[in-house]
């Protein structure tokens, strides 16, 4: 008898330290930090041809761990499970341009902010569409990304003045649609959209303009647990912002400030 509850004991204790992922054997100090960001969402977060994830947050990300001298492991998840996968200990952190918001907070904890969100819209460039009045849309379709601002906004402003809204998982499944004809518009993050036109748009689309509502700050996203590890990454971001780094990471990828 004793044998067989020693045994069933070891295995629960062998599922609840698998479950319980890469934080349950964190020490106090997280010299090593597993982050997750969403690798489809560039020019912020992508995977590129080498399978490798790149993108304005992967960097911000490596330079914050870098301050604090840990060592991070980054992964790709899908957006609709990465809060699920933070708070089921799956990693420690979220760097994945998600916005701060009342909703979140209630599950979440966040770092200082890393940029700062506007919200654009961007219809076919011969949709006929000239302005963001919800009367613009009336009889449209128009997409956004599932759980974000932008698809709250889709919903309040146009989905309630008489137009069709379609969600996705992912905001590149949304522009597709776009292109392809299928959605009038869409509601996004203006720096993305102004990156996306850039490198895809091929004078297929264009901004109508930006929405005056659903603007927020940008964080990493942390259990509301780990309160050291907040202290720790709201010190690096003062840092990078400080000495230069954030500021040439913004380079990179913007010729304007995004912070």
């Amino acid at each position: 008898m004793k044998t067989v509850t020693a045994a069933l004991v070891c295995a629960a204790l062998a599922i609840g330290l698998q479950a319980a992922g890469p934080a349950a054997a964190q020490d106090s100090d997280w010299k090593e930090i597993h982050i997750a960001t969403e690798g489809a969402y560039p020019p912020f977060n992508f995977v590129d041809a080498a399978g490798k994830l790149q993108g304005f947050d992967v960097d911000i990300a490596n330079a914050l761990c870098a301050e604090m001298k840990a060592t991070c492991t980054i992964v790709a998840q899908d957006w609709d499970g990465i809060i699920p996968g933070l708070k089921a200990r799956k990693f420690d952190a979220i760097v994945a341009s998600m916005s701060i918001t009342e909703e979140r907070l209630k599950e979440i904890d966040f770092s200082k902010k890393y940029y700062s969100s506007k919200l654009s819209v961007m219809t076919k460039a011969d949709s006929g569409i000239e302005d963001i009045r919800p009367e613009s849309f009336e009889g449209k379709t128009i997409g956004a990304q599932s759980s974000t601002p932008q698809a709250e906004q889709a919903e309040a402003l146009f989905g309630k003045h008489g137009a069709t809204v379609k969600l996705y998982p992912s905001q590149d499944e949304a522009d597709m649609d776009l292109v392809n004809g299928r959605l009038d518009g869409i509601v996004a993050d203006k720096f993305y959209l102004a990156a996306w036109m850039k490198t895809n748009g091929n004078g297929c689309c264009k901004l109508v303009g930006d929405l005056a509502e659903g603007q927020t700050e940008i964080g990493v996203g942390l259990r509301k647990e780990d309160k050291a590890l907040k202290q720790k990454f709201d010190a690096a971001m003062d840092a990078i912002v400080a000495n230069g780094t954030y500021k040439a990471i913004v380079a990179k990828y913007f010729d304007f400030d995004i912070y």
